[in-house]
């Protein structure tokens, strides 16, 4: 027993009596609180934008450079001390869409409310409904029947604002006689894109970026190509009507389906809100886990 305490006794002496905790003051704590909010806007900013896609491909980078490190490949670390600068200017390049965004919406926000309004709720973005489904599998077939051509985009977690601020704001329900009315030749809202968002219809006549995919067919007009670029840039999923055939088809991840049936198009649909169900589902579990963890915790007491 002498000996353990002994033993105990040098320990303490040699670690511990050497610690010293830092003096911590207001300013301190005050810039602890700002680094907060600022990390907190910046994971929100990435969740909502395309940034999240292309910061996941920048940690693949880092845990290839953090490989080369432990294990001293000369060359690759070499290659990468010498392009670390130019690699900052292209990431400013790359996000400057993002970045000039999320400047505006910085500037339009009330900052010292926004520092106690915390919002740790679900996502932003509505999940659309069975009847939502349902509606727009219809409108696109009875569209097609009639040859009216037609790009409707389905966001799903990053959001579109971007885009939608380039069209006419509707904010309304989603109905097949509205989609099909939208579309209607030489109607207001007919040229552009449609974005749904959840169960609503928020923006009509938007402007989607083009894909430059060398591999598509020069057959597809700008339509088809608007409907590829933008599921490039986000995860949406966006249903194209062909004017000249009447050929439904539809774009996600970078990828055009084309002359699909009406049950594909309801199964994309199905699959897309069936993960978005899965994943509200799993932070709901989360939220009550971590509520039961905080009971029990309380009981202890």
């Amino acid at each position: 027993m002498s000996n353990i305490m002994t033993m105990f006794g040098e320990f303490k002496n040699k670690y511990f009596d050497r610690l010293e905790l830092p003096d911590v003051h207001t300013t301190d704590i005050v810039e602890i609180i700002i680094i907060a909010f600022l990390i907190y806007e910046a994971m929100v900013w990435i969740k909502k934008t395309r940034a999240r896609m292309l910061f996941k491909g920048i940690l693949v980078i880092l845990v290839f450079v953090l490989v080369a490190a432990i294990f001293q490949m000369s060359t690759i670390l070499w290659i990468a001390e010498r392009t670390i600068n130019v690699a900052l200017i292209a990431l400013v390049i790359i996000f400057q869409p993002e970045l000039r965004s999320a400047l505006e919406q910085l500037g339009r926000k009330k900052f010292i409310t926004s520092l106690f309004s915390f919002d740790f709720s679900e996502s932003g973005v509505e999940k659309f409904s069975e009847k939502t489904i349902n509606e727009l599998v219809k409108a696109a077939y009875e569209m097609g029947k009639v040859k009216t051509g037609a790009l409707i985009v389905i966001e799903n977690e990053v959001t579109l604002s971007e885009y939608e601020r380039t069209g006419i704001t509707l904010d309304s329900i989603v109905s097949s006689q509205l989609l099909i009315n939208i579309f209607e030749k030489n109607t207001p809202l007919h040229d552009g894109a449609i974005i749904v968002r959840g169960d609503r219809v928020i923006s009509a006549t938007c402007y989607l970026p083009l894909s430059d995919n060398m591999g598509l067919s020069k057959e597809l007009g700008t339509r088809h190509r608007a409907a590829v670029g933008i599921s490039e840039v986000s995860d949406s999923l966006t249903i194209v009507v062909s004017e000249e055939n009447g050929k439904v088809s539809i774009a996600s991840g970078g990828e055009l389906y084309r002359n699909v049936d009406a049950e594909f198009l309801r199964s994309k649909l199905k699959f897309l809100q069936n993960h978005n169900l899965e994943q509200k589902r799993f932070s709901i579990l989360q939220r009550r886990l971590s509520h039961v963890k905080k009971g029990s915790k309380a009981s202890d007491k």
